[in-house]
């Protein structure tokens, strides 16, 4: 069998704040093969925000194993933990962070300008990305211009223009109607299953949850496979 995508063994995450320590994850293990929609559920403090920032390298573990793609992240220095979150990663949020007064291909290019590509070779990235979420005609439009659904296509459009192997989603519905918020799962589902994505999602709608591959719920900085055990 291959390596899984993300493998995670006996992780955790120790806050300190004063005097009193916080352990939001303890001793966790995880495995998430390439390509896997991944939803992660649970109360809030659960620690499913300290795990997503985790597994994309914007926060740092106490303790454990962490690979992404067999890579250890832990043992990158800040330069090259930079370096790879630039690369690897890609980030989808609840309130899209899009700048207002730039266009929707101008939002969708910012993360290319962080690189050494050419000016020819962004445009047929952004074009790309904005054909595979289906904004090609709205690349002219800004933000306020565009729906609340649009808006997070666009996002998704910035998340997937430098081709990162693995996508971080919080609460990507969580401001959205029903029907945009099914048309964003939708979209997400075939990122995984038609293009090779690994994405891990936190979430508190049932309805998103169940357009992943698996659900985990965490309770208490541990997961737990099934909501019986999570209700106990």
């Amino acid at each position: 069998m291959s390596a899984p995508f993300i493998h995670i063994r006996n992780l955790s995450k120790t806050y300190r704040k004063g005097k009193v320590s916080i352990t939001p994850l303890e001793n966790l293990s995880l495995d998430v093969p390439k390509g896997e929609f991944l939803a992660l559920m649970g109360p809030s403090g659960s620690g499913k925000t300290t795990l997503l920032n985790l597994i994309a390298g914007i926060d740092s573990p106490t303790a454990g194993v962490l690979e992404i793609d067999g890579q250890d992240i832990r043992e990158l220095g800040r330069a090259r933990l930079t370096q790879w979150r630039s690369s690897q990663v890609g980030y989808i949020f609840q309130l899209y962070h899009l700048i207002p007064i730039l266009t929707a291909y101008e939002n969708v290019e910012l993360p290319l300008l962080l690189t050494s590509m050419s000016k020819r070779e962004r445009k047929k990235r952004i074009q790309a990305a904005l054909d595979l979420v289906d904004l090609a005609d709205r690349a002219s439009h800004r933000p306020t211009e565009l729906s609340g659904g649009q808006e997070q296509r666009v996002a998704i459009a910035r998340a997937i223009v430098h081709d990162p192997g693995l996508l971080v989603a919080d609460e990507p519905t969580g401001d959205l109607d029903r029907e945009s918020a099914d048309s964003i799962l939708s979209l997400l589902d075939s990122l995984a299953n038609d293009h090779g994505k690994t994405i891990v999602m936190v979430t508190h709608d049932p309805k998103a949850a169940k357009a992943a591959h698996r659900t985990l719920h965490l309770e208490k900085g541990q997961l737990i496979e099934n909501l019986e055990e999570a209700l106990v």
